[in-house]
């Protein structure tokens, strides 16, 4: 029968030559696709990996996003400005006599991007001798206002008050006294340094030693008898 149907097959031809040609080993791929698109349309659409629901994951997004564009760009200038005025503040702390001109090298910092800044730095730090052989004083004017507010309130002590008259005796002899710093000066040829701790205040730290050794003592006499 076989021999036949090759005989056939011979005078005739295929009359599949598609299915003919057709392996099993071809058909695997076609079978291993179907396979994995059966399963993927058995899990689910989508996948959450938050534990909040979609709703909320969109509205928590929302917030964020808004605090990000309002908050961020208005705290990022806040500390930008905090840093800029950073030497200024230290010239005004350490009384330096050229703070304003501190402040205005921090102005034109913004202007040149930044580039003048490190100089206001070191200059905040900077001691200023020249200043001082020119002027007499290295502090600003407003150390000595200050100092002379304090000096009228009793609340300086006497090596204090002697300093601030030296300081002041020294601008004067420069001729750089202007006449604020004058009349301070007036001023403090009739103040009076802050008083001296009272006998009775000096008593009661040294009372309070002695009552705190009492006990031990008394201890240390009941352990040798």
């Amino acid at each position: 029968m076989s021999q036949f149907r090759d005989c056939w097959l011979l005078a005739h031809g295929d009359p599949f030559p598609m299915k003919s040609r057709m392996s099993t080993p071809a058909l695997r791929p076609a079978i291993v696709a179907a396979a994995l698109a059966v399963a993927g349309s058995a899990l689910p659409p989508t996948a959450h990996a938050s534990f909040l629901p979609p709703e909320m994951m969109d509205t928590a997004a929302m917030y964020l996003a808004w605090f990000v564009i309002i908050f961020v760009p208005i705290g990022g200038i806040v500390l930008f400005w905090m840093v800029h005025v950073l030497p200024e503040k230290i010239a005004h702390k350490r009384h330096h006599p050229q703070r304003d001109a501190i402040q205005m090298l921090c102005l034109l910092s913004l202007v040149f991007g930044g580039l003048l800044w490190p100089i206001a730095w070191l200059w905040a730090y900077v001691k200023p001798v020249t200043y001082q052989l020119a002027y007499g004083t290295e502090k600003h004017d407003d150390y000595f206002h200050e100092m002379g507010a304090k000096a009228k309130a009793g609340e300086l002590q006497e090596h204090e008050l002697a300093h601030l008259r030296e300081e002041l005796d020294a601008m004067n002899a420069k001729g750089t006294l202007n006449a604020n710093l004058k009349a301070l000066r007036r001023s403090l040829a009739t103040a009076t340094p802050a008083p001296a701790a009272s006998a009775a205040a000096q008593a009661v730290p040294a009372a309070n030693v002695a009552a705190q050794a009492a006990p031990a003592g008394s201890g240390a006499k009941a352990g040798g008898a």
